[in-house]
């Protein structure tokens, strides 16, 4: 499987801003004042379905044969996969099924489903969904889309970063959440184009580390549970393609807390106003934890969804509000 080039990337941008303008990069004083840094966020939260991997739907659908379009898409997703590939089967008139694990976030599963897209549940958790899918559903008629093995996703998804270059040409430091890593992947290969010694960094949950520990192995690494209440990085095994991209584009790979990613997504919301999901909030988190790591720098923090889980936002509130009066 051939890894998307900076020459994709660009070649996707006119599909994608057909469809979506480009989000937000902006500096928040506050956020600024907070980490030590020069902090801007990549508000993908500003997607018209909450999540950056809108982008990558449009560019695969969209080019996607006749015949294809005719049999139809399918997908496994946490949330905004899903709606990534619900959103663009709409617009371009595919049906579109969608396999959510079990006890999923509700509102991203309700969100999939108002988009028109046929929703199964099945597993406990994300590889179990895609397991079920791959074993049951997979009859080489119907497109499957899968949520990292795709070089139109990921060629898609990385118009972010030519976005970001566009508005600060020399970020000395870009920071993206990793559930399956088509973001970072897709970013990193801008970044390497545009300007090499700008810093790539992975963000992923302590409590769900499959990626970040076979980026740091060279080999694939899957862990027997991914328990974070950030769904959208909630993943125990990673991806051939994604992992063959890391290896070539990233920095460095941190770790946050479940309580790191509920902090930053409670100052992005004092300070800026938005609301951000637990994958959305990681690389402002991981910011937070490394202080001296990033002051003075001007930092590029992915606020890759904002589709939060509302019932989580009482812990969200009250772990960050006793934090900040520390």
């Amino acid at each position: 499987m051939q890894a998307p080039t900076y020459q994709d990337i660009q070649d996707a941008l006119p599909r994608v801003h057909s469809i979506l303008p480009p989000t937000p990069l902006i500096e928040w004083p506050g956020l600024s004042r907070l980490t030590g840094a020069k902090l801007f966020l990549k508000h993908e939260n500003h997607q018209p379905v909450g999540a950056f991997k809108v982008r990558g739907g449009i560019n695969l659908v969209s080019s996607l044969t006749e015949a294809e379009r005719q049999a139809g898409i399918m997908g496994c997703s946490t949330g905004n996969h899903g709606q990534s590939l619900a959103f663009a089967a709409r617009k371009y008139g595919v049906k579109c099924t969608i396999v959510v694990p079990r006890n999923n976030n509700p509102d991203k599963v309700e969100a999939i489903r108002m988009l028109g897209a046929e929703i199964i549940e099945a597993g406990e958790d994300f590889n179990e969904a895609k397991q079920f899918l791959e074993e049951q559903l997979v009859d080489g008629k119907r497109r499957y889309v899968h949520s990292a093995n795709e070089p139109q996703l990921i060629a898609g998804v990385g118009t972010q970063g030519i976005e970001i270059f566009d508005v600060l040409p020399n970020p000395d430091v870009i920071l993206v959440p990793v559930g399956m890593g088509s973001g970072v992947c897709g970013t990193g290969i801008v970044a390497r184009y545009m300007r090499p010694q700008t810093e790539v960094i992975g963000v992923q949950a302590e409590n769900a580390p499959a990626n970040q520990l076979s980026w740091k192995a060279g080999t694939a690494q899957t862990t027997p549970t991914a328990a974070t209440w950030a769904e959208g990085v909630a993943t125990r095994a990673g991806a051939e393609l994604t992992q063959q991209i890391m290896r070539s584009v990233l920095d460095d790979f941190l770790l946050v807390s479940e309580d790191d990613m509920r902090i930053a997504a409670y100052h992005i919301l004092k300070q800026t106003h938005n609301l951000a999901e637990g994958a959305g909030a990681a690389a402002l988190a991981a910011v937070l934890k490394h202080p001296a790591r990033f002051a003075g720098k001007k930092v590029v923090a992915v606020l890759s969804g904002g589709n939060l889980n509302l019932a989580e936002l009482p812990a969200i509130l009250r772990i960050g509000s006793e934090q900040a009066s520390l």
